[in-house]
């Protein structure tokens, strides 16, 4: 999880048994977005994020063929603690961190 994501959205994942590991947690809050997309293939992880400046970093490694974990986006506006919930853990149950690689999914599912 990036560090601009609500708690709630961390909580509810792990009510439901899915493993998350947040920024904070990792010590890596305060990393600028190119080396947390860095930090994150290090530890096979997706990250999730609102922060629309990450975004735009993903999608140019994504043109350059730069390898990434794979990223899960979603404005700050326009989507529910609930639906960011479910969509999330909809993606942690379907996909393995290998579908996920080089890839960008956005939120909310519709």
């Amino acid at each position: 999880m990036d560090h601009h994501v609500p708690w709630a959205v961390t909580r509810g994942l792990r009510g439901r048994g899915i493993d998350v590991l947040t920024a904070y947690e990792d010590g890596s809050a305060e990393l600028e977005d190119a080396l947390l997309l860095d930090r994150a293939r290090a530890l096979e992880r997706v990250l999730f994020s609102q922060d629309h400046d990450l975004l735009a970093i993903t999608h140019r490694w994504l043109r350059e063929g730069r390898p990434f974990a794979g990223l899960a986006y979603a404005p700050q506006l326009g989507i529910t603690i609930g639906q960011a919930v479910r969509d999330l853990e909809l993606l942690a149950r379907v996909l393995d961190p290998a579908d996920m690689r080089d890839r960008i999914e956005f939120l909310p599912f519709r």
